[in-house]
């Protein structure tokens, strides 16, 4: 079963076209990875799907429902988004920024049922920072808020999540570790497209790898399949030779 679909979706930026005639289906239960060097469209893509970058042609659907028949409420309620930047208004409570997660279901840091308490919880602990919860976020560290705000996207329990660059800042336990719960979160019925700019990491977590440069996809499929010399050179300019150690590619720049 396809859950998002995008048909021929093309858009611009400041007049420039950002993605170009895009064709994309990704199913429940799926990890689909974008990868691309910088100003390939990624994060363009993740805009596209969720309303925020206008379309001049093409559609997106999700769960074979138009996006432009559904309420900002009710894409919120479907699709919970990571973006790449991250600012903070204000300094909050750890335990209540992550409970902005819950706000689309009617919940605010003021306003929390017996269920938004235990799922904020979970998800505090999911990403090992129960321990942060009375700390103010600008007494944070890059990569301890970065979990915060991974923690607020799980906490809106979605079918479908949208991360730009998830582990962007982490160390690489906590890479390992976030990568997991995207797996998780897809093995258990769910949906996750993240944009990644680690190959390694993606190729090792995700389903399908979608590769995109100058707004159009050139290649998609298995990592084992699609992580290859040719499309290295192809998508980022480099020459360089692939092998892999279980599921895990090493990629070793020749020139």
């Amino acid at each position: 079963m396809t859950d998002i679909r995008l048909q021929n979706v093309t858009a611009s930026k400041a007049g420039k076209t950002v993605l170009e005639k895009v064709n994309l289906s990704i199913k429940k239960g799926e990890l689909v990875a974008i990868v691309g060097p910088n100003g390939a469209g990624k994060t363009s893509l993740l805009e596209a799907i969720l309303g925020l970058l206008p379309l001049s042609d093409g559609s997106v659907q999700i769960k074979n429902q138009h996006l432009n028949t559904l309420t900002p409420v009710e894409v919120a309620q479907v699709v919970s988004y990571l973006p790449q930047a991250r600012p903070m208004a204000w300094p909050l409570r750890v335990f209540d920024t992550v409970a902005l997660g819950r706000f689309a279901w009617g919940a605010s840091p003021g306003k929390l049922s017996d269920i938004d308490i235990s799922i904020v919880t979970t998800s505090l602990q999911a990403c090992e920072i129960e321990h942060l919860k009375e700390r103010q976020t600008d007494q944070l560290s890059g990569g301890e808020l970065a979990r915060v705000h991974c923690a607020r996207t799980l906490a809106a329990q979605t079918p479908f999540l949208l991360a730009d660059e998830p582990v962007n800042a982490l160390d690489p336990k906590h890479q390992l570790q976030i990568m997991s719960l995207l797996r998780q979160y897809a093995a258990s019925g769910n949906t996750a497209l993240v944009v990644m700019h680690d190959l390694a990491l993606a190729a090792r977590y995700a389903d399908r790898l979608v590769w995109l440069k100058s707004g159009q996809i050139l290649a998609e499929g298995p990592p084992r399949e699609t992580l290859t010399a040719t499309h290295l050179e192809q998508i980022f300019e480099i020459n360089a030779e692939v092998t892999w150690h279980g599921d895990t590619p090493v990629i070793l720049p020749t020139s």
